[in-house]
């Protein structure tokens, strides 16, 4: 017997120690490579690992049978427990592969019991001590059997070679050393069947679960709302019927090798190659995108990509999900036209236009805007409708964009406002071209079916950057000049000026203030003076007051009423003013009687829409009697303007006034529509000679028009009041022409209410309180 073998028969065994050693290790590691390429396969490691230890035993064995003295303790124990590990892999194995995987509890408790049965082994010696563990895999082999009884044909055969495998390991013991050869070769067939029939169980189960796996995915993929498309370089091996839908595709086998190309914009092909190429190399784990493709028939379609690597068919492959978003994309595309151009002309509307400006002022380019706004369309609308009026609107919006397409960009503002914008170096030759060619398109007639009609338009121009570098400011600007324009009969052109603008702010700033002043009653009132002048040598006897109104501005100070009154009446908000001035002169008259005993009267001017209130004349009674103030002390003042333009009802308002005794006067006398017909028809009692006619005395032609007025209003038993007298000449000619009655800066300016009381106070300690009551 040699150093690692035994001689029978005849025979040397040593040649096949080593074969077993070479098979053990090949079958172990054949098993390990199937199961890294399918871990799910777990019975595979287990026995692979039992094999790899077994190529450990085999020489172990011989070692241990030629061992002259016998193995120590030590060395015995070793061989003892990974004959134990062994026989546990392999019922591991055999356990997942039964599908009846051990627990980590009851792989703990295996474990247990084998260390211990190898301990217990170990007094035995060579070689009872590792005829148990022969024994125990025979057991082992069974009991796997009767697991893989109703598995399929290839675990049943990997269940019988292991049983006979632990059978054929008793031949040693049993029959002896001379049957080791023929235990041998046994044993290297017997693992090269368990191996191959383990392997083939594998492959068939790993076919299975890509079967189930592609079934599965199939099932989710055909019945989703969503494409699902696997692609390798441009072949396309899958695609669901939601993607063949989307593309408009009967079968995969339409699919042309082309089809990038078919589906993708130019653009995109190349990119779209390396984003695959990227995906399948494993160099991105996942891609979004969205754009836009096409049908197999050309139909443009917006859709929406997400794409990762997967294994297909055993090699790296694209798996794409698409999502149509072509309606929704249509649909947002329809909102943001709408929300930029106009419903009715189809031109892009003001926040189109604010886009573009922006957009040119963020280039610093040069660029003309020009607004245009048609002449007394608000009139045309009431004379021939509101539909005409859109006809109108869509004729003019076609004319002007096809005329000056290339030219300039056409958009509609709304109501009857256009904007035209012309990109241009030389904004403003471009602007005066663009204005020219609009006057020659609107020197024809706009034709409608069986009409025809002129229209004239007011034109406001702003240029970038001359007259704003934002777009904001240009529009401004641009209004602000349009605005100014339509004080220009026909059609007209105006170009931005800096004081057009502040004008327009200013108002509007008025207006907004106003209100704010009304709230904290920022105003108060000043009363000027009214003398009767009987001669030169005497002096002259107050009358009365006129009660002025101030707003004590916080920021700007005492305005005068030039300054806010056009804003008041503008807004409405003259209603709320001259009940707060009447409130006020009523208040301060009622004080004055009750420091003085005594007042004058005083006259309050009232706005057309306060006179022509229904509720106005019961207002003012009602003032009256919660101040106690006889009426005789109140006199009213009305323009001309609300007496020509409501005649009738002004004629109601001011009778009722009088019936009370409450006086009222035409103020402003002889600069509008004064007439005699309409003196003799209001029933008044007092006209006021507009400063404007006192100014030129005492010139003879001012004198006459003066003298003419006062005899007028003799025949017609009217006071007369002459105002804005500033000099002893204006004075006397007037006194000479018949009007003895006046108020002006030569005898006081609007006073505040201390001053107008101690004025009040000379007057009735002087004169024993002389004034003027006719009824």
């Amino acid at each position: 017997m040699g150093a690692i073998g035994r001689r029978g028969a005849g025979v040397t065994v040593e040649p096949l120690y080593i074969a077993n050693t070479a098979v053990c290790l090949g079958c172990g590691a054949a098993l390990l490579l199937a199961w890294r390429r399918d871990h799910e396969q777990a019975f595979l490691r287990m026995v692979g690992l039992a094999f790899l230890l077994h190529a450990l035993l085999s020489p172990a064995y011989a070692l241990m049978l030629a061992s002259q003295p016998p193995l120590d303790r030590l060395a015995l124990g070793v061989l003892l427990l990974v004959a134990m590990l062994s026989a546990g892999l392999v019922l591991m194995g055999v356990a997942y592969l039964a599908e009846r995987p051990l627990s980590r509890r009851e792989q703990r408790i295996g474990l247990a019991v084998l260390l211990a049965g190898a301990l217990v082994l170990l007094p035995l010696g060579v070689p009872g001590a590792l005829v148990v563990p022969a024994l125990l895999n025979v057991v082992l082999g069974v009991a796997a059997l009767a697991w893989l009884w109703r598995r399929g044909s290839a675990e049943l055969l990997s269940g019988v070679l292991l049983v006979l495998l632990a059978l054929n390991a008793l031949q040693v013991f049993v029959l002896g050393p001379a049957a080791t050869e023929r235990q041998l070769v046994l044993a290297m067939l017997l693992r090269l069947g368990v191996a191959l029939a383990l392997l083939h169980a594998a492959g068939r189960r790993s076919a299975q679960a890509s079967q189930i796996a592609r079934e599965r995915f199939e099932r989710l993929t055909e019945h989703s709302h969503q494409g699902v498309a696997v692609i390798r370089g441009e072949q396309m091996l899958y695609a669901n019927p939601a993607l063949l839908r989307i593309y408009g595709l009967a079968s995969l086998d339409q699919v042309r090798t082309s089809w990038r190309d078919d589906t993708m914009p130019e653009a995109e092909r190349a990119e779209g190659r390396a984003r695959h190429r990227r995906l399948v190399a494993g160099e991105s784990e996942r891609e979004d995108w969205t754009g836009q493709r096409f049908r197999f028939d050309g139909t443009p379609i917006r859709l929406r990509f997400s794409a990762w690597r997967i294994d297909w068919d055993g090699e790296s492959a694209e798996q794409v999900i698409v999502t149509d978003e072509t309606a929704q994309h249509d649909a947002t595309t329809a909102l943001l036209h709408q929300a930029t151009h106009d419903e009715l002309t189809g031109l892009p509307n003001r926040s189109a236009l604010l886009a573009r400006l922006r957009e040119l002022c963020a280039a610093d380019a040069g660029f003309a805007l020009l607004l245009l706004d048609v002449d007394r369309f608000k009139l045309f609308n009431e004379a021939h409708g509101p539909s005409l009026g859109d006809a109108v609107l869509r004729a003019l919006a076609e004319r002007l964009a096809q005329a000056l397409r290339g030219e300039a960009e056409t958009m509609r503002l709304g109501e009857d406002e256009f904007a035209l914008l012309a990109p241009a170096d030389d904004a403003e030759r471009a602007a005066h071209a663009l204005a020219l060619r609009v006057r020659e398109l609107l020197g024809h007639p706009l034709a409608l079916p069986g009409q025809e009609f002129f229209l004239d338009v007011s034109m406001g121009v702003a240029l970038h950057p001359a007259h704003g570098r934002g777009a904001e400011a240009l529009l401004r600007a641009a209004n602000a000049a349009m605005h100014e324009a339509k004080s220009v009969p026909g059609t007209s052109l105006q170009f931005a000026e800096e004081r057009f603008e502040r004008g327009s702010g200013v108002t509007l700033l008025a207006e907004q203030a106003l209100r704010a002043g009304l709230r904290d009653e920022q105003f108060s009132l000043v009363y000027q003076p009214k003398v009767e002048v009987r001669s030169a040598a005497r002096p002259p006897v107050l009358v009365g007051f006129e009660a002025l109104v101030r707003w004590d501005h916080p920021v700007s100070g005492r305005m005068s009423p030039l300054e806010f009154v056009p804003a008041s009446e503008r807004t409405g908000m003259v209603r709320a003013l001259g009940a707060l001035i009447l409130e006020r002169a009523c208040a301060q008259l009622a004080r004055w009687r009750a420091d003085y005993g005594h007042a004058v009267p005083v006259a309050v001017n009232v706005s057309p829409l306060q006179l022509l209130d229904p509720g106005f004349v019961d207002e003012v009674l009602a003032l009256l009697a919660r101040h106690a103030v006889p009426a005789a002390l109140l006199s009213l003042e009305i323009t001309e303007s609300v007496a020509v333009t409501h005649m009738e009802q002004a004629r109601g308002r001011i009778a009722r006034l009088r019936a009370h005794g409450i006086e009222v006067a035409l103020d402003d006398f002889g600069t509008g529509f004064s007439s005699l017909n309409m003196l003799r028809s209001l029933p008044l009692r007092t006209v006021k000679i507009d400063r404007s006619l006192v100014e030129p005395l005492p010139a003879p032609d001012a004198t006459a028009v003066v003298k003419a007025i006062c005899d007028l209003a003799a025949t017609l038993d009217l006071d007369v009041i002459a105002e804005g007298v500033e000099t002893a000449a204006q004075s006397e000619a007037l006194r000479a022409a018949g009007c003895s009655v006046m108020q002006g800066y030569l005898y006081a300016r609007p006073l505040a209410p201390a001053e107008a009381a101690r004025w009040l106070d000379r007057a009735g300690a002087a004169a024993g309180v002389a004034f003027r009551l006719r009824g």
